[in-house]
């Protein structure tokens, strides 16, 4: 199972994280895939995603935080399932020397996702 963070806007419209893993068994439909390189010491400051995506870590080690204060570290390897599109949204940071490397993969938002939250099945 594959690390992954899912990134949604809850009821009050602030952004809330739940930890978990992507199933390396399950076929996601996605609409296009766009890669993108920021350099070491990027930050960006609160919005929220700009659509429902995958972001795909492939370089670079990130703090996202959360307007209620709660924070992950977003690891190479690892998954962002980023559905927070309304609301306060959230803030990232790139830490060390490295610079950050993603993959952006857009699905529908209807899409049936495979995530597996840390306390059991969820159903994104």
């Amino acid at each position: 199972m594959i690390k992954a963070y899912h990134l949604y806007t809850g009821p009050d419209g602030h952004s809330y994280f739940k930890s978990g893993n992507v199933s390396e068994a399950v076929i996601t439909q996605a609409e296009s895939i766009r890669f993108q390189e920021s350099p070491p010491g990027s930050v960006y400051d609160w919005h929220p995603a700009p659509t429902v995506q995958f972001v795909i870590n492939l370089r670079g080690t990130l703090e996202f935080t959360t307007y209620q204060g709660e924070t992950f570290l977003l690891k190479p390897g690892e998954v962002l399932i980023a559905m927070d599109t309304t609301g306060s949204g959230h803030k990232w940071r790139l830490l060390g020397d490295d610079p950050w490397q993603r993959a952006y993969v857009v699905f529908n938002e209807n899409t049936g996702l495979n995530f597996v939250a840390d306390e059991g099945v969820e159903d994104v």
